[in-house]
């Protein structure tokens, strides 16, 4: 994929994109800028492309961190048809990254997490020898639980970022704006989960202003590790060893605090 554009614009094109795939990014940016988020504007996109508007920086804020924090919690209660639900107007395949993610929708969060966004990758992983089998068989532990529903939220789906680490998170002179979006119906505490997993700046403000504007249910950081088996095995998918490492660490956790 290459990346160029103008004082005002960004352009991403990719000759060989999957149908889906820019269509899914505008899509999704249109999906949560319509629960309540600061998205950056698509002005063009079609199968090859993508064009948006290119947003100023600014140095972070403790007040930028609150108020994003708020406008991340009125986006999920805006809430989603079901667990693994695509944005409005995808149908079909979308992605986190590169790599492809399903939009089959399930009843069970647990369910849908364990199926759809850990096992797919881990047996790529495992494949490409980045996650070994014993591990392997830690993070299936891991999912088993997950699946049975012990931690399924008690509301419906959650209108989700889907990976937000801190690249995806811009902070600009009018509040954080996002990008690159996986989203989908998921767990609000998944999106927590991946902005603490990479870092972000201000991230206790970030929880503050959250609170203000969200309930999170008691527990939620206990459970960080869950919800980072998702990026962690798409990363250890296509990263290296390390992710592979990395994974089986958060199963264990995982594993400790349900089984």
């Amino acid at each position: 994929m290459t990346t160029s554009g103008s004082g005002d614009d960004v352009v991403k094109r990719r000759a060989d994109a999957h149908p889906n795939f820019f269509p899914a990014e505008a899509a999704g940016l249109a999906w949560l800028a319509d629960g309540g988020a600061r998205t950056a504007r698509v002005i063009e996109v079609d199968r090859d492309h993508i064009r948006l508007e290119r947003i100023p920086s600014a140095r972070p804020t403790r007040e930028a961190a609150e108020e994003f924090g708020r406008m991340l919690a009125r986006t999920h209660a805006a809430g989603a048809r079901g667990f693994g639900c695509p944005p409005d107007g995808i149908d079909g395949t979308i992605f986190i990254g590169n790599r492809t993610m399903t939009s089959t929708i399930h009843a069970s969060w647990g369910e849908f997490y364990a199926a759809e966004r850990v096992l797919p990758y881990l047996r790529v992983a495992v494949d490409v020898g980045t996650v070994t089998a014993d591990e392997a068989a830690l993070v299936e532990r891991a999912c088993a639980i997950v699946a049975s529903g012990v931690v399924d939220p008690a509301g419906g789906a959650d209108r989700i970022h889907g990976d937000l680490w801190t690249g995806n998170v811009l902070w600009s002179p009018d509040g954080v704006v996002l990008i690159d979006p996986a989203a989908h119906g998921g767990h609000r505490e998944t999106d927590l989960a991946m902005l603490a997993l990479f870092g972000c700046p201000f991230l206790t403000a970030i929880h503050a202003g959250y609170r203000d504007g969200g309930v999170l249910d008691d527990g939620w950081e206990e459970r960080t590790p869950l919800h980072q088996l998702h990026p962690l095995a798409v990363h250890a998918a296509g990263h290296g060893r390390s992710y592979g490492e990395s994974l089986a660490t958060a199963a264990a956790e995982t594993v400790r605090l349900l089984g």
